[in-house]
């Protein structure tokens, strides 16, 4: 970027989510909760994966891979957000703001995944014969090397055309974190090729996305429906509800943060929506994963059983 592309900003100011002094601190107490439980549940979902034979299947690949977008778009935010709920000054340097929003490769590749995660599916309830050849380990793990390439370069654009622009009245950012939408409004510069950038590519990706978990569970529901025993359907059904309803949690936020005219951004509602998708649902995804999924649950209780007789051999060793 080229210095006369924009203005001698050195640091932003982070309004955060409210102003009140007193709901500092027990909102600082409730995040810090979230932040936590997000950590404990993303973090134990990759580690019970990575430990347990029985869950080294591609679904189970690419959910702890959706665990770890998880942990790391909530560390991103979080962090911050808190020293920020005690701090007097809540700035944030130029450079940590574009690297932060660069980080946000980990919403793209959540889209990807829960995309995948649904084709995942309907290869495993439509075409089971090919399973193991179409999701081999080698094809998984370059379907994953590709999602998050093609993450990373959609973020390097959109923080490339942000940070070109010029802020000359204001460098108080109206949010918590630094998101494209926030900047646009406070830039003084002509927006009106940032929008447009923005539009085409979270469209191609959302509803890209959207197209190919609505096809997906279009030929699963079809194929489940031709299940003549009343349990055999119960059980396919089981498999992906605890996907559908990780999509439908994502996805609407999705549409509504980042496929709209900047003309309609709203402080207000966009902080409640950010916050949904940044912090509840990164903390939420690992416990509808866990408590709706019969494998994890046993997967949990063959490691429970396992550490608790570890402690106990240890104890009179």
């Amino acid at each position: 970027m080229e210095k006369g592309n924009h203005s001698e900003v050195t640091e932003f100011i982070l309004s955060g989510l409210t102003d009140p002094p007193e709901l500092q601190v027990p909102l600082f107490a409730v995040f810090l909760l979230i932040y936590g439980v997000t950590l404990v549940g993303n973090g134990g979902m990759i580690l019970l994966i990575k430990i347990d034979p029985r869950l080294h299947t591609p679904m189970y690949f690419f959910l702890s891979n959706l665990s770890f977008c998880d942990l790391c778009f909530s560390s991103m935010i979080s962090p911050k957000m808190l020293l920020n709920f005690v701090a007097e000054k809540k700035s944030i340097s130029y450079t940590a703001c574009a690297v932060q929003m660069n980080l946000s490769v980990f919403i793209d590749v959540e889209c990807f995944l829960l995309a995948v995660m649904a084709y995942d599916r309907y290869v495993a309830i439509c075409n089971p014969l090919l399973y193991t050849v179409t999701m081999s380990r080698q094809c998984c793990k370059w379907i994953v090397a590709g999602v998050y390439a093609v993450g990373f370069v959609d973020s390097m654009i959109h923080t490339c055309f942000i940070f070109r622009l010029s802020f000359c009245s204001s460098n108080i950012v109206n949010h918590f974190f630094c998101d494209i939408s926030p900047l646009l409004v406070l830039s003084c510069s002509d927006t009106h090729i940032n929008e447009i950038v923005m539009f085409i590519f979270m469209s191609c990706i959302i509803v890209g996305s959207l197209v190919t978990v609505f096809l997906s569970y279009v030929c699963i529901i079809s194929t489940i429906l031709q299940i003549r025993s009343a349990e055999g359907r119960f059980k396919a059904f089981s498999t992906c509800s605890f996907h559908l309803t990780v999509v439908v949690l994502f996805y609407r936020t999705q549409l509504f943060v980042y496929l709209r005219p900047t003309s309609s951004y709203s402080m207000d509602t966009d902080k409640v929506a950010s916050v949904f998708y940044t912090l509840v649902i990164p903390m939420l995804n690992p416990f509808i994963y866990s408590l709706r999924n019969t494998e994890v649950k046993d997967a949990l209780r063959r490691f429970s059983r396992g550490s608790t007789l570890a402690l106990f051999c240890f104890s009179f060793a």
